[in-house]
């Protein structure tokens, strides 16, 4: 879902909570390491997005906030600030190239720069890959594997 959270905010929290949780709390941020990323660099976005950033004139960064349920992909577009909410369960993370992280929510799609000397971006990452695969569902192959 992207939502344009500049007005409204209050309306629209309520709906960002139900898709991927609320906030965590200051003792699980600080048991995870930090739940936020700051200052990514947009590479490419799908094409809606695009047309949000290309406002910007070159200058497209986002910020990445894991939640409970999910995370939430946020960035401005002139003066407005849009999000792009995405469930774990609609969540795809791609690497493509080596400095290059890729997220996939269905037909929105955003990949960010996370060059050698970026470390903490590639260490985020993989912390986000941990935990969404720690909360996903069962899968039938699991069931075999208990039995």
């Amino acid at each position: 879902m992207l939502l344009n959270i500049s007005k409204d905010f209050n309306e629209k929290r309520e709906d960002i909570n139900e898709l991927v949780g609320k906030p965590f709390t200051l003792e699980e941020r600080k048991k995870l390491n930090s739940t936020s990323l700051q200052n990514l660099w947009i590479t490419a976005a799908s094409i809606e997005i695009y047309n949000l950033l290309v406002l910007n004139q070159g200058n497209s960064q986002c910020s990445l906030e894991m939640r409970p349920k999910g995370v939430i992909m946020s960035f401005r577009a002139a003066t407005e600030t849009y999000a792009l909410i995405i469930p774990f369960f609609k969540l795809k993370i791609y690497k493509g190239r080596a400095e290059e992280y890729s997220f996939y929510k269905d037909n929105h799609f955003i990949k960010v720069r996370a060059g050698a000397e970026e470390k903490e971006v590639h260490a985020f990452i993989k912390k986000l890959r941990h935990y969404k695969a720690d909360r996903a569902l069962p899968r039938i192959e699991d069931q075999d594997k208990r039995e």
